[in-house]
């Protein structure tokens, strides 16, 4: 039997979703309210993305269809008024290079791509109600644009309804951040001036008296450009004014931003919209799940919503491709896409808010509570960074915060302190493994030992598009896990303080030929190291007894053999 699969919305999230699902053989129906193409805001696309437009087979479109190269980004942010620019390749030699996307065009590639997978996509129809965590399947209410009704039944329910949040706010699971409550006024113009090369392409983010601006390059000599300031003082503004009004004035009030727009022409009527971060209290439930602003939402500072939407989208796929066809696989599964949508949102959230902690161009009521509103007192410097910095997403953005900003002065010593102790960590490991004979490196005559609370798990880990049973370590300070190998995972098992490594491997290598002992050697001893600076690892210890030659290798022996 084919389960059946809605998926409720044609944007980046869903679409994505629905094609991955198609691909696993499950009949997908996606329903999404307006025809496209449609506009939307959110042109900045991340690096991490282009792996997932590679693995959607969209990439060569992409390519072809002429949008902006993007290197990184452009500010004016921090101590310093002068400009400054950070680039992609800087942490991303694989993927320097992102697009400024125009969005009718890049979400109707991805709609149509989904088609093209077998996804039956009706436009012009919205999900209206829907039956949800009962005894019986999910039925969905829809209703087309000519007031047409049907009644759908699925086997599981992608929610992917974008910052309306259709299921989110049907079960009341949304939970605002304090934070970041904001408003945003935005629109387009053609002929603004751009940056200079080489960085054209780059967004602009200024910051100004009553909050920041941004400029996007798009093709055809558009420019979407932004305003974000207080979500209540802004309210109050737009009583008084129009919204028209209120946008140009903000935008003079902006100091190069106001320049490259002099020459432009205001092609659009100015927009606005609540950009409140959000959480929900669940990403998952009987039979359906959340997928990006359906889920979350986290200010639009560094561009992640669409990475988000579009990597949760991934994970999803998978989770309903591992709950349908192996029920055990169904609860702890969920958990483990809730944490890794989780790790990725608190990335870009603590980030953000210690970007907007460091900014010191502007003194106002906007900044200065932005300022004092800092990460929550339960969360040590040393947390605060180590939950900033995990993940790929927004990796580099933490060392523009120390260079550019000005920092919290407990996260900066918290940074310090980190760095200086994996640096130390590293160096004393480099000392220990001798890399053209792994089996001579006196690390193997040393005795490890575990940090306090680090734990091995078998738990579900992102396969090929489905979750699989893997292992994975956690530490008071990576609660979340990181998934390793199950040869390493059976050499932490038997990591007890008292053995020295040479033993521990012997005994992991009992019955194991010698030519694959001497292939799993090195490979070992790096995912020891990298335990070690981690501090999965908390000490090696030198042993009291001499060195003895490693086996297979009798002192003398040759380990290419």
């Amino acid at each position: 039997m084919t389960h059946r699969i809605i998926v409720i919305g044609g944007g980046p999230g869903g679409s994505t979703a629905a094609t991955l699902l198609a691909r696993q053989g499950f009949d997908v129906t996606l329903f999404e309210r307006d025809v496209f193409p449609r506009e939307h805001v959110g042109e900045s696309l991340l690096p991490a993305s282009i792996p997932i437009l590679e693995n959607l087979g969209v990439i060569e479109e992409i390519e072809a269809a002429g949008f902006t190269p993007k290197y990184g980004a452009t500010m004016v942010w921090g101590k310093d008024p002068e400009p400054w620019s950070w680039h992609f390749a800087e942490t991303n030699a694989s993927y320097p290079h992102a697009y400024q996307v125009w969005r009718p065009t890049f979400d109707q590639m991805l709609l149509n791509n989904a088609e093209r997978h077998g996804v039956t996509v009706r436009q012009g129809w919205r999900v209206v109600d829907a039956t949800v965590e009962s005894a019986e399947p999910p039925t969905l209410k829809v209703e087309s644009n000519d007031g047409e009704t049907e009644a759908v039944e699925a086997d599981w329910i992608v929610d992917a309804s974008g910052q309306n949040g259709f299921l989110a706010t049907r079960l009341d699971l949304r939970t605002n951040d304090e934070f970041f409550r904001n408003l945003a006024v935005y629109s387009y113009f053609r002929g603004a001036d751009r940056l200079p090369e080489p960085d054209a392409g780059n967004i602009f983010i200024e910051a100004y008296e009553h909050g920041w601006s941004w400029a996007i390059p798009l093709p055809d000599d558009v420019m979407s450009v932004g305003i974000v300031v207080d979500a209540a003082w802004g309210a109050s503004q737009l009583i008084e004014r129009a919204a028209p009004d209120f946008y140009r004035d903000q935008l003079s009030m902006t100091g190069r931003t106001a320049r490259m727009l002099k020459p432009a022409e205001l092609i659009d009527e100015p927009r606005v919209i609540r950009d409140w971060s959000y959480t929900s209290q669940r990403l998952v439930g009987d039979r359906f799940i959340l997928v990006g602003d359906a889920a979350c939402f986290i200010d639009p500072l560094f561009s992640s919503g669409v990475h988000l939407a579009m990597s949760s989208a991934v994970l999803a796929s998978a989770y309903v491709t591992s709950a349908l066809r192996d029920p055990e696989m169904q609860k702890p599964a969920a958990e483990v896409y809730t944490q890794l949508y989780m790790q990725q949102y608190h990335q870009f959230r603590e980030m953000a808010a210690l970007f907007y902690a460091s900014n010191r161009t502007s003194d106002s009521y906007f900044w200065e509570a932005r300022r004092l509103t800092q990460t929550s007192d339960d969360v040590s410097p040393r947390e605060a960074f180590i939950a900033a910095v995990a993940g790929q997403p927004p990796q580099g953005y933490e060392r523009v915060v120390l260079e550019r900003g000005e920092a919290p002065a407990d996260f900066v010593d918290g940074v310090a302190a980190v760095e200086t102790e994996r640096a130390q960590r590293d160096a004393e490991m480099a000392k220990l493994i001798d890399s053209a004979w792994p089996d001579r490196s006196p690390m193997l005559d040393a005795i490890p030992a575990l940090a306090e609370g680090v734990s091995l798990a078998r738990k579900p880990v992102i396969g090929d598009g489905h979750f699989e049973w893997g292992a994975v370590m956690s530490s008071p300070t990576r609660p979340q896990g990181a998934p390793i190998s199950m040869v390493v995972a059976a050499l932490a098992t038997r990591i007890d303080g008292r053995r020295t490594a040479r033993a521990l491997l012997q005994d992991l290598f009992d019955g194991v030929p010698d030519q694959q002992q001497t292939q799993l050697l090195p490979g070992l001893l790096t995912a020891l190291r990298v335990l070690y600076v981690d501090g999965m690892i908390a000490s090696w210890t030198p042993a009291q007894n001499s060195p003895i030659p490693f086996s297979p290798r009798e002192a003398g022996g040759d380990v290419t053999q």
